[in-house]
């Protein structure tokens, strides 16, 4: 009699031994030959050499299915036990597997091309009006380089700027302060990664979320590193961020330039790093429009209607100023007679 430990961290404990330990009662059933317990991330059994080295491989096998999928039922532990390819295979177009087993993958051309265009590219700029899923898709392929072992950390930041209300003074500590701010990233992180494991990652600082300025001074290596709301960073803002891109690292920068928050007398950093960085080899780019937007069938319309209302208003504004032309061009031919 032998007796082996079989360590399962890469994988969320609730989703591996199931609800009420469901999974792990079924595993013991299956191997009613050995002594198995069970207590966080450890496994031991005792057992004979043969059926305890047995048991080690299909343990791995079941927690890198659960890792992938975020999902391990009974049909499941029962395919692989008895060493049969499980039903449940990954669908083509796929980036992740969610909370519960959700797929996540591209919904539009546009998104498959943000997809496409990440591979291809180390910095990669992603445009576009709002619900259009720009950063939700972002975050995934960063799930995804993660849990594929392709970068080490995801950091993910946003230019800590009001969208016209004033906040005033925050109550807590600096996490607290900034956590409103950001509030949206931790949403698709927590559709994506199970609550205890996206704990674990942000404790153990494999996920970090951070205001933009606390970016400077630092070299990202080995990461994705995914900048959203990128129309309201400033100038200097947008190249120190682009400049802290390291070795093994990737960049996807989000933003909408019909939605800058920032004082009207600031130009936006992003439409001019788009224009210095046109044709530059390693950046790609990705133009969404209306027909991406993902969200409620009505938001396409509110942005189609806004949009409606700004050429109207270009336009008055041009025939005012023509106008104007007109009638001093008129005064000063008066003026002349």
């Amino acid at each position: 009699m032998i007796e082996r430990i079989v360590i399962v961290d890469n994988v969320d404990p609730i989703c591996f031994y199931g609800v009420n330990n469901a999974n792990m009662q079924l595993i013991k059933n299956l191997y009613p030959k050995l002594r198995i317990s069970a207590r966080g991330s450890v496994i031991r059994v005792i057992g004979e050499e043969h059926d305890t080295a047995e048991f080690e491989a299909k343990i791995k096998e079941l927690s890198n299915y659960a890792e992938q999928y975020n999902s391990l039922t009974e049909e499941v532990i029962l395919d692989i036990v008895k060493g049969e390819a499980p039903k449940e295979q990954r669908r083509d177009g796929v980036i992740i597997y969610g909370v519960n087993g959700k797929p996540i993958s591209a919904r539009t051309p546009n998104q498959q091309t943000l997809v496409d265009t990440f591979a291809a590219n180390d910095l990669t700029f992603a445009l576009g009006p709002a619900g259009t899923g720009k950063t939700y898709i972002a975050i995934a392929l960063a799930v995804r380089a993660l849990k594929n072992r392709e970068a080490r950390k995801i950091i993910l930041s946003r230019p800590a700027v009001e969208a016209g209300e004033k906040l005033g003074f925050l109550p807590g500590d600096m996490k607290d302060k900034i956590d409103p701010y950001l509030q949206p990233l931790y949403d698709a992180l927590e559709d994506m990664i199970p609550a205890i494991k996206l704990k674990e990652y942000m404790e153990t600082k494999v996920i970090q979320i951070a205001p933009l300025a606390f970016m400077r001074g630092r070299t990202l290596n080995d990461a994705i590193i995914v900048l959203d709301e990128a129309q309201n960073t400033t100038i200097h803002q947008i190249k120190m961020f682009l400049t802290r891109l390291g070795m093994n690292a990737k960049m996807i920068v989000t933003g909408d330039v019909t939605q800058i928050d920032l004082p009207r007398s600031t130009q936006s950093g992003l439409t001019q790093a788009l224009r210095i960085l046109d044709g530059v080899p390693g950046v790609g780019r990705i133009e969404f429009g209306r027909k991406d937007i993902v969200r409620h069938s009505l938001v396409q319309r509110i942005v189609e209607a806004y949009e409606r209302f700004d050429r109207e208003e270009k336009a008055a504004a041009e025939a005012s100023r023509a106008e104007a032309i007109r009638q001093a061009a008129e005064e000063l031919e008066d003026t002349k007679k």
